[in-house]
């Protein structure tokens, strides 16, 4: 088929039905739960808007307003530049935009993650799905459903903190090494606040997914919702972060296409 041809066939598919179009986006918003580092370090900024018109006297047919958010606020993409190990890589303005349309594999441990909130993902679990469902999409992302998006209506619930730190799931430090310097996918996608489990400042590495992922230029999507929509395989993810000149990450909207049949 030719190129033409091909793009006729996706947009036919849409018109249809035949191809669903999923958001894996958390809406934006003041109430958006936000990371919390230890009082030491500096924080980012919740989401906040500031009217600047609202069809009145300082613009009578508009409404408008600026924002501030932090980079890394809501769901938002990590660049390699945003960790030290990736510091000379690249930023968010210069991901290759053919690398933000991707194959997707999702790899579901929503039932691991009830039982259990620290629950860690190691190379046997991928292993183990890669025998089921066939290898790992190159140039693709993985995954991680964990049913946290049920928690994202608010902070509390959604970091899951107490006295010895925040208890959510994520990667052990052999998985995200091996994700980062030996599978074939650009980039780790999760449900939580960020790409590393709760407990992984006390990892060794301390946050391997970041220090791993970022130091092998390869990308971080993080705060998504609707994993459960998705197939194990076949879906394409388009992410779509604001490219900021120099920015470490950006708050981004991230659509998945799957084929309903």
């Amino acid at each position: 088929m030719s190129p033409q041809s091909v793009l006729a066939a996706l947009t036919t598919g849409l018109r249809s039905g035949a191809i669903e179009v999923v958001d894996l986006t958390s809406p934006l918003s003041s109430s958006t739960p936000v990371i919390q580092l230890p009082s030491e370090f500096g924080q980012t900024a919740v989401f906040e808007l500031e009217e600047i018109s609202r069809y009145d006297n300082r613009g009578p047919a508009w409404y408008w307003n600026n924002f501030r958010s932090g980079e890394h606020t809501g769901t938002h993409f990590d660049a390699p530049n945003h960790w030290v190990t990736g510091k000379d890589l690249t930023d968010v303005a210069s991901v290759p935009a053919g690398r933000l349309i991707a194959p997707a594999a999702v790899l579901d441990f929503s039932a691991e993650v009830e039982a259990d909130p620290d629950f860690l993902v190691e190379v046997e679990h991928v292993k183990a799905w890669e025998a089921e469902n066939g290898p790992l999409p190159e140039g693709g992302w993985l995954l991680v459903r964990t049913g946290w998006d049920a928690r994202s209506h608010a902070q509390e619930p959604f970091l899951n903190a107490d006295a010895s730190g925040p208890h959510t799931p994520g990667l052990s430090p052999e998985c995200a090494r091996w994700v980062a310097e030996e599978s074939p996918v650009i980039g780790l996608g999760v449900e939580t606040v960020g790409t590393d489990a709760g407990q992984a400042p006390s990892f060794d590495p301390a946050f391997p997914c970041h220090s791993y992922l970022m130091g092998s230029d390869k990308y971080g999507l993080t705060q998504l919702q609707n994993l459960s929509a998705l197939p194990p395989t076949g879906a394409v993810i388009i992410a779509g972060p604001l490219p900021i000149v120099t920015g470490s990450g950006a708050p981004a909207r991230v659509l998945a296409l799957v084929e309903r049949s």
